[in-house]
């Protein structure tokens, strides 16, 4: 399938729009899965195909469907919201290759900590007014400034996943 998307701005449509994050713990025996209320962002479509863009997500709006861990993870052990109230991804290029694949090749921003990004993801669905991307990829905790780990509990890699509509910009 080869997908031609429209050049110029658009704007991410944040109602069906998801960001949702999920990481093992207890040791490998718990998944917590959370997902971002409040997520924004825009890019920008070249003549050439290849797109920019940045994602933002709301840290204080992270639901896990436990308020006692919401209340932990946006404190300073994990993600200092009082102090960094916003995670950012900024993609320097997306590149359409092999039909619907998209290379995407960005920077990370988690508690003003920026670490190079890069993964593949996929447009679901595109035409004039709507486009669709939705990939997946992980990162270490860690080298974000989130080592709290409480007797080991905490380990390994937190998988992010999304979904993003882009619609067409207006005005």
């Amino acid at each position: 399938m080869t997908v031609a998307v429209e050049t110029g701005l658009w704007q991410l449509d944040a109602g069906v729009s998801t960001v949702a994050l999920r990481h093992r713990t207890m040791w490998g025996l718990v998944t917590v899965k959370g997902t971002f209320g409040a997520v924004a962002g825009q890019g920008e479509v070249g003549p050439d195909g290849s797109a920019t863009g940045t994602v933002t997500l709301d840290v204080a709006s992270l639901d896990t469907k436990n308020a006692k861990r919401d209340a932990h993870l946006r404190g300073a052990d994990f993600f200092d919201a009082d102090h960094h109230p916003h995670i950012t991804f900024a993609a320097r290029s997306a590149e359409l290759r092999d039909g619907d694949a998209v290379h995407v090749v960005g920077q990370l921003t988690v508690r003003g900590v920026s670490r190079p990004l890069s993964f593949t993801a996929r447009l679901t669905g595109a035409d004039a007014e709507a486009l669709t991307l939705d990939g997946e990829f992980t990162v270490d905790r860690a080298e974000f400034g989130m080592g709290w780990n409480q007797m080991g509990m905490i380990r390994g890699l937190t998988t992010v996943a999304m979904s993003l509509r882009f619609v067409r910009a207006t005005g």
